[in-house]
């Protein structure tokens, strides 16, 4: 049996509207809030580019603390490739420290943390791998928005 081995594949940056999100309110899963991702940047080895606006992560806090994301993106890359990138996720704190966050507190990241798995979808045959690939990663909070290490897994 082989081990499995990840490998950089990109660092994202997000560019959130905080000011924009809409709250859906208190729902059967916990409180609901969408927050529109306007923009943001890609970088790695094998793909760079910009986050096209019109995303967004559709949030849950749960009764139990877990802050539950949901996010949908439209990437381009420098090559003028579309990519569908889809992660879902959780960030964990503290109780403490999701009342600070929740305030619009930046956290040390020692008080955190933020893990997603992502999925990208492409047409265009340069990153036909894309569409394969097993994507895990972990994320930073910063002001301006989710700062993002991805990797493949395989």
């Amino acid at each position: 049996m082989t081990n499995l081995v990840h490998s950089p594949l990109m660092t994202l940056s997000l560019t959130v509207d905080f000011a924009a999100m809409r709250m859906i309110g208190q729902t059967p899963a916990g409180l609901r809030r969408i927050a529109p991702v306007t923009g943001g940047t890609f970088v790695g080895e094998r793909l760079n580019g910009a986050v096209l606006p019109g995303g967004a992560d559709w949030v849950i806090n749960r009764p139990d603390g877990v802050m539950v994301i949901d996010v949908r993106l439209t990437l381009e890359t420098d090559d003028k490739a579309l990519i569908y990138l889809t992660y879902q996720g959780r960030f964990l704190a503290e109780p403490e420290a999701m009342q600070r966050f929740a305030k619009g507190a930046l956290l040390d990241p020692a008080d955190y943390s933020l893990a997603v798995t992502a999925r990208m979808e492409c047409g265009a045959a340069q990153y036909n791998w894309l569409n394969n690939a097993i994507i895990v990663g972990t994320g930073q909070q910063t002001a301006t928005g989710p700062l993002y290490s991805l990797f493949t897994v395989g």
